[in-house]
């Protein structure tokens, strides 16, 4: 127990560049205080005393603007910025070095009993007022982006964003295709989308899509034409390599 405080203690200095001292963190930040009175919680609730479980963790929602169920199971390394309004529910797991912010709820959708929260891998982030809601599973080192409703799976390594919440920036089918074309051009499709679902973006990547889907068209007439001994007029089509865009 002395061990997780400790490392407790120390993630809030690599997260927070705020924190000043080792005093400040103990006496004043209510994310270190919900996550220390949690863990005595738990450790009650696994034991039996249901009822001083919840009473603890009453008094600690009373005290910081922080409720975690004493049911919830959670790793190493958890730290909780700024926290108010953050609500994290029974059947909700998390892994080590995991990171919420503000207004963040890990819900369920469903009245029935047994697993109804979501799973947090290790390494996961999630931004303020996102609601992650349902038995689902976030991959490992996933970013959940600030406000977003988060319905189904993600990924490892993926950020989610939007309501409902979808990856964006993640490597599809075209993601080859449609990065010739776009590097061919001078146009970095992927450059906003990391982030945030930039519709410009979308709807360039869709173009790009397009436009590879003619190529291969044309070239199929083109071969079945010569293979009828049919003459296929060429035109002239400027090299993209070789194209300067207006700047």
């Amino acid at each position: 127990m002395i061990n997780l405080i400790k490392e407790d203690i120390a993630c809030v200095f690599e997260r927070d560049p705020a924190a000043q001292t080792i005093w400040e963190v103990v006496f004043v930040y209510p994310g270190f205080h919900a996550v220390l009175l949690h863990r005595v919680c738990h450790r009650l609730w696994v034991k039996g005393f249901k009822f001083s479980a919840n009473f603890i963790a009453h008094i600690s929602r009373w005290l910081t603007g922080i409720e975690i169920h004493p049911g919830a199971v959670i790793g190493r390394r958890f730290f909780i910025d700024h926290g108010m309004g953050v609500v994290i529910g029974e059947t909700t797991i998390i892994g080590d070095d995991c990171t919420l912010y503000h207004g963040v709820t890990l819900g369920g959708t469903s009245w029935n009993k047994g697993k109804r929260h979501p799973t947090l891998k290790n390494g996961v982030v999630v931004g303020a007022g996102a609601k992650i809601l349902g038995p689902i599973e976030i991959g490992k080192n996933a970013r959940v982006g600030s406000n977003s409703v988060v319905l189904k799976a993600v990924p490892d390594d993926a950020t989610v964003v939007g309501i409902p919440g979808r990856v964006v920036g993640a490597k599809d089918s075209q993601h080859t295709e449609r990065k010739k074309i776009a590097d061919k051009m001078g146009f970095d499709a992927y450059g906003t989308t990391v982030d945030s679902p930039d519709p410009v973006a979308y709807a360039i990547n869709h173009m790009l899509d397009h436009i590879q889907l003619l190529d291969k068209q044309v070239n199929d007439m083109k071969e079945a034409m010569r293979e009828a001994g049919m003459k296929c007029q060429q035109g002239e089509i400027p090299d993209l390599d070789n194209c300067e865009l207006d700047k």
